[in-house]
């Protein structure tokens, strides 16, 4: 099974937060990922109200199972109500996993993430719980994903956790030092997400765009004020660059994420055929041209 540097996640088309996506546009994201060279997948177990991404994901994994990398997520869940809760006791883990598992009709994750840590249980009884779904056989590896430096640790003492999910972006940088480089030192695998920044970095969005009601970009500080200003400096002046080098401003965020030491893929969500297609082209950069996208990050202060 060969892990692309580019990992298509599943969240914008379980159709929660992602207005007017259809099963019909998810499937052709798929098909089109695949198309592209895309061999690994992001999903969870709350992705979906009742599991569409897991659902949809398995269409395309279960017949073919050794040619995709297949990583899922346990420790959040929806109530009847439809509100997101962290639920990370281990029999709700255990039984996650499962569902998860009949719902892609596969018999094992490549990687189980435990999605958050839960403050109401003790995070080595989490740990214990996946390392018993490890020994039963339902998943290769296990990893965590939104947890502090300290919490990676803790979960590291009662596991063997080979591999971490957190953000990184072009203007958000602390998990290089915080979180990515220990990482690295610890022989773990690395799964940056939020590399465009909800949109910010992709060059669509424009300086006067408006959002519809309901979208929770707004309330980002880094949508707000000067800083987003600086942003979309740095944003035109990326795609000046992209021009000269056959890049979009999306693929070179992108770029710049996977060509950072330790990294070892990039979470990127798409809901439409014709974004994956654009996500799936971004490469790891030659040092030239990383130092050109760090100067222009740089002389826009845009860097957080």
């Amino acid at each position: 099974m060969h892990s692309s540097k580019i990992v298509l996640g599943l969240w914008p088309i379980a159709g929660i937060t992602t207005i007017g996506v259809t099963d019909r546009d998810a499937r052709a994201t798929l098909r089109a990922a695949i198309d592209a060279g895309i061999t690994s997948f992001d999903t969870a177990y709350s992705y979906g109200y009742d599991g569409q991404s897991d659902r949809l994901l398995g269409e395309f994994v279960r017949e073919d199972r050794d040619r995709f990398n297949v990583m899922g997520k346990v420790g959040q869940r929806w109530t009847d109500d439809r509100e997101r809760i962290v639920d990370g006791s281990p029999r709700q883990l255990t039984l996650d996993a499962e569902e998860s598992l009949r719902r892609m009709g596969i018999d094992a994750m490549d990687t189980l993430f435990l999605h958050s840590p839960d403050p109401n249980v003790a995070l080595e009884e989490s740990a214990a719980a996946m390392q018993r779904l490890q020994a039963r056989g339902l998943c290769k590896r296990i990893g965590i994903c939104n947890a502090t430096a300290e919490q990676i640790d803790q979960f590291a003492r009662h596991v063997s956790a080979e591999a971490i999910q957190c953000p990184l972006n072009l203007v958000q940088r602390e998990t290089l030092s915080a979180l990515i480089g220990p990482a690295q030192a610890a022989g773990r695998d690395v799964y940056v997400f939020w590399t465009l920044m909800k949109g910010l970095l992709a060059g669509k969005i424009t300086r006067d765009h408006v959002f519809p009601e309901g979208d929770s970009r707004p309330g980002y500080a880094i949508f707000q004020g000067e800083t987003r200003r600086r942003i979309h400096d740095a944003v035109d002046r990326l795609r000046d660059l992209g021009r000269q080098i056959d890049q979009t401003v999306a693929q070179l965020a992108i770029g710049w994420a996977i060509s950072q030491s330790g990294v070892t893929a990039a979470l990127v969500g798409a809901r439409r055929e014709e974004q994956i297609r654009e996500l799936a082209g971004a490469r790891e950069m030659p040092p030239e041209t990383l130092a050109a996208v760090e100067q222009i990050v740089d002389e826009c202060g845009c860097r957080a």
